[in-house]
């Protein structure tokens, strides 16, 4: 965050990194995942597994290195423009194939799915949209909607016990809930983005690249 606490943050606030840089290696290794966990998941044809088991495992180990590698990229410093780009890409894309399987065999309903991976993408777009004027964080809300997609998708790949399905299902619709909510709150953060970005220079200096997020 800036330091006046708005999620939006300018382009040029941070530094540029190496792009070779262990931030970097993380995501790669997200979207490298994301090939490995379609396959388990179709060989095990949720028939509740090992094959299944294991692509819970690989997902879990996946979504774990996103948590790790923007850590890793606001604690040393790793953050590269490639970074920004392809870290949301790699998230949405593990996602996305998960409830997109999850659909094709029948566990949750295609109108779900389409909702949650228009809200993803759409906002990912969004982020590439605004990029040159700023960055638009990740907020409180869009965590959290993080951490519920993570919960719910594990449930579902996870073999349970039968009475647990619905809590697995109460946490997907919570999920859903939660991604159209922030949804509209980073369009809203898009748009004043976009119009600080318009205003006319102030009379009094010229204004800082820093200020288009105040």
């Amino acid at each position: 965050m800036t330091p006046s606490g708005d999620p939006t943050q300018a382009a040029t606030d941070t530094p540029e990194a190496p792009i070779h840089n262990p931030a970097n290696i993380l995501t790669l290794v997200r979207l490298i995942l994301v090939p490995v966990f379609v396959v388990l998941v179709v060989w095990s044809g949720f028939d509740e597994s090992f094959l299944q088991v294991l692509a819970a495992v690989v997902f879990l180990v996946a979504s774990l290195t996103d948590f790790v590698d923007g850590w890793v990229a606001r604690r040393f410093g790793y953050v590269t423009r490639l970074g920004k780009v392809a870290d949301p890409i790699a998230d949405k894309a593990l996602t996305g194939a998960a409830l997109v399987l999850f659909s094709l065999y029948g566990l949750l309903p295609w109108w779900a799915t389409a909702v949650i991976l228009v809200r993803e993408w759409g906002i990912t777009l969004l982020r590439l949209w605004v990029i040159r004027y700023g960055v638009i964080a990740a907020s409180r809300g869009g965590k959290v909607k993080t951490a519920l997609q993570t919960l719910a998708i594990a449930l579902y790949l996870c073999p349970l016990p039968a009475w647990l399905d619905t809590i697995a299902a109460w946490v997907m619709w919570t999920a859903v809930a939660v991604t159209v909510i922030t949804g509209v709150d980073y369009v809203r953060q898009a748009v004043r983005l976009r119009l600080a970005a318009r205003r006319p220079v102030r009379p009094r200096g010229v204004v800082r690249e820093g200020d288009l997020g105040a």
